[in-house]
């Protein structure tokens, strides 16, 4: 059975490179293109492809918002030049997330990926779980490039973010990953009641804090169960003092 797809992409260069290295796929029909958010809106809710290959930076409405106006569900593989739209992205249930410039083999994968989930009726509609995911609510998992890896990560496993330049440096399970979003990006999504910032540019998870010791009278340190030793600021210090019963 051949499925149906979709490219929506505004470069004509690299719209035109996808569709012929989409030739090679032939259980998969690409029915249309756009090059602008609201003609994307407009060609998948009309045709109602299988998938669509959607760029995330694009003219009149990205490619999250894209998912927002859509009544059709596909299943989503985002093409994109940057990475510091993962988080969104993968909480949309993307089926995979090809970062600009990808070649054959890299979309061979993704397309062996998205042709085993369509024929099995497991590619998750990125519209319904979007919807929900652009909101303001806590993230549950976040995908991080690693090389030329994408590591799934669950947020229950970060053990602490700290700000790294332009970039956060995010440890979990022992392993340091390096995201092109600034620490306060992630604070806003994570649970408060679990995520606390003890520092500018120090975010904890109080799950993998061993203790909170004084440092003077008005900072403490937070001592992690990894063994990491974190000046907290005078006003979380504060803040944590009053927490505590």
């Amino acid at each position: 059975m051949k499925r149906t797809a979709v490219v929506v992409e505004d470069e004509p260069l690299a719209r035109k490179t996808l569709h012929v290295m989409l030739a090679d796929a032939d259980w998969l029909d690409v029915i249309g293109e756009a090059a602008d958010g609201l003609a994307a809106v407009e060609l998948i809710n009309a045709r109602k492809p299988d998938l669509v290959f959607l760029d995330i930076n694009l003219p009149e409405l990205s490619g999250l918002d894209v998912l927002k106006r859509l009544t059709h569900e596909p299943a989503v593989i985002f093409t994109t030049a940057h990475d510091r739209h993962a988080i969104a992205a993968f909480e949309l249930a993307a089926l995979d997330y090809l970062l600009k410039p990808f070649g054959r083999v890299r979309l061979q994968q993704a397309l062996a990926r998205a042709r085993e989930a369509l024929e099995q009726n497991e590619a998750r509609p990125a519209v319904a779980s979007g919807r929900a995911a652009l909101g303001t609510g806590p993230l549950e998992r976040i995908l991080i490039r690693d090389g030329g890896r994408i590591v799934p990560v669950a947020v229950r496993d970060i053990e602490r973010i700290e700000a790294d330049g332009d970039y956060a440096a995010v440890r979990a399970k022992g392993k340091t990953l390096l995201v092109n979003l600034p620490l306060g990006d992630f604070e806003s999504r994570l649970d408060p009641a679990r995520f606390v910032r003890v520092h500018r540019s120090h975010l904890v998870n109080l799950d993998f804090v061993e203790a909170i010791e004084p440092f003077d009278n008005s900072q403490s340190f937070v001592r992690m169960k990894d063994g990491a030793k974190i000046t907290a600021s005078r006003t979380a210090s504060k803040r944590l003092r009053d927490w505590a019963v």
